[in-house]
């Protein structure tokens, strides 16, 4: 599926108010469908060979100009705090960037709720470390594109002072599905002045300022930004986090609370909001229908007016919680303030409906969530705080997130009905966090700024 396949056709367009040839193709390309590619993740030893590896990448790193046309595979670069420290950034640029990314992912592991198994101590290696300065990645939506291009990023990574510390390719599923079988990537925001009018169901364009620095966002004001001006405008942050699919204990899950194969894949679609094909339950309530999953004309195209309680699509369902849309929140939020631009890709094999076991549980599997925001280190925090690992805010008391929260023993999870509710017990952790980092994605300007930085400029004091 062509990009502007994924806007329902050719997009109606509409006034460019950002600065496209300077933003990032990732911000605001969509993922392709069939899709493939690679995450780099790269060390610094020696800050000269670092800022050769920028020289060397920019000409290849695709910017967001026609982004909506555009079909060929694109590289991004991203830089870790630690990345920016190695790149030897001045003082005064490292000290304006939020102190949530200074720190990094890992150190704010109780403000994301990161416990348990979750905990940074049980991540795979080297996530956490401080060890990763630089991701690098490749989206292509054929095979044989993303080969190229990735050859094309090895060569320029080819760099003496400058290693690979992990390494991962994505994509390739069976109809791009995730992990646990879910069509995914649906429902991004529509964002003011990036020249696309918003698809049915997007509602209102957000400000770009919620995803680009440089922009008023909603409050009308400039959010603060890395200095100087040239490293901060038309730049933002991105967040990784890598889960493993416990597939075996999903399957086994819907089989124990499900007789039949009808009644599991309903129970699926109760936990996400959605039927694995993409159909909503707010337009599907009783059986899938594919093509409306397929249609990104259709498929997002809703509102809960009419499901004020949650009888076709529960309120605590994945769905429901990352955009609530416009549910009567218990706990007021602005939801348009906490939206994400997702990138999310999918590694190792594939869904088995067919897995039941511990050992199923431990294949190489699961998704790499990507969101974008300008303020992303905060919003994720809050996400993670509020509406994953909370209930409050919809009257569901400690229930948690039913595909990434972070299960309690004894954990329930409601679906609504009539005459009485249906409430399921022992809902378990079904996506393990394995990894995550911040990154700066920085403007073409700022990553060619960064890249001719010379010694002395870069000095520590």
């Amino acid at each position: 599926m062509a990009l502007a396949d994924r806007l329902g056709g050719t997009p109606q367009l509409s006034p460019i108010t950002v600065d496209l040839d300077e933003i990032q193709a990732t911000v605001l390309r969509y993922r392709p469908e069939p899709y493939f590619g690679t995450h780099l993740m790269l060390h610094i030893a020696d800050a000269d060979a670092g800022r050769e590896l920028v020289r060397r990448l920019v000409p290849h790193v695709a910017s967001a100009a026609d982004w909506w046309q555009a079909d060929e595979a694109w590289i991004s670069v991203a830089i870790s705090y630690a990345g920016l420290v190695a790149l030897g950034l001045p003082d005064d640029s490292l000290r304006s960037f939020p102190e949530s990314f200074r720190v990094g992912m890992a150190s704010r592991a109780e403000q994301l709720r990161d416990h348990g198994v979750n905990a940074p101590a049980n991540w795979d290696k080297p996530f956490g470390t401080g060890e990763i300065h630089i991701g690098v990645s490749v989206f292509s939506g054929s095979e044989q594109t993303w080969r190229q291009t990735m050859d094309t990023a090895r060569r320029q990574c080819q760099v003496a002072g400058v290693m690979v510390v992990t390494e991962q390719d994505f994509g390739a599923q069976p109809d791009s599905r995730n992990s646990m079988g879910y069509k995914d990537s649906i429902g991004q925001p529509a964002i003011e002045g990036c020249g696309v009018e918003a698809l049915p169901g997007q509602g209102r364009p957000i400000k770009a300022g919620e995803f680009i620095l440089g922009y008023p966002g909603e409050s009308g004001q400039l959010l603060p930004m890395p200095c100087p001006d040239l490293l901060g405008r038309n730049g933002t942050f991105l967040g990784l986090r890598k889960y493993q699919t416990r597939v075996g204990t999903f399957n086994r899950f819907l089989r124990e609370h499900a007789a039949s194969e009808q009644e599991r894949e309903l129970l699926a679609a109760k936990l996400v909001g959605r039927w694995r094909s993409g159909a909503p339950l707010t337009l599907a309530p009783t059986r899938d229908d594919p093509a409306l999953g397929a249609d990104p004309r259709r498929n997002d195209d809703f509102t809960y007016a009419d499901d004020p309680q949650g009888h076709r699509v529960p309120l605590g369902s994945h769905m429901r919680r990352m955009n609530p849309r416009d549910t009567t929140m218990t706990q007021l939020a602005d939801v348009n303030i906490h939206r994400i631009i997702r990138r999310s890709t999918t590694y190792g094999a594939p869904y088995d409906p067919d897995a039941i076991s511990d050992s199923d549980d431990e294949i190489a599997r699961g998704i790499h969530f990507l969101f974008i925001s300008a303020k992303a280190m905060a919003t994720l925090e809050f996400l993670q705080q509020e509406w994953v690992n909370n209930g409050n805010f919809m009257d569901l008391g400690d229930e948690r997130d039913p595909t990434i929260g972070l299960q309690e023993e004894g954990a329930t999870f409601t679906i609504p009905r009539e005459p009485v509710r249906r409430r399921i017990h022992d809902i378990h952790t079904f996506n393990v966090l394995r990894g995550g980092e911040y990154f700066f994605l920085p403007s073409l300007s700022a990553l060619k700024w960064i890249g001719n930085l010379d010694h002395a400029a870069g000095a520590r004091h």
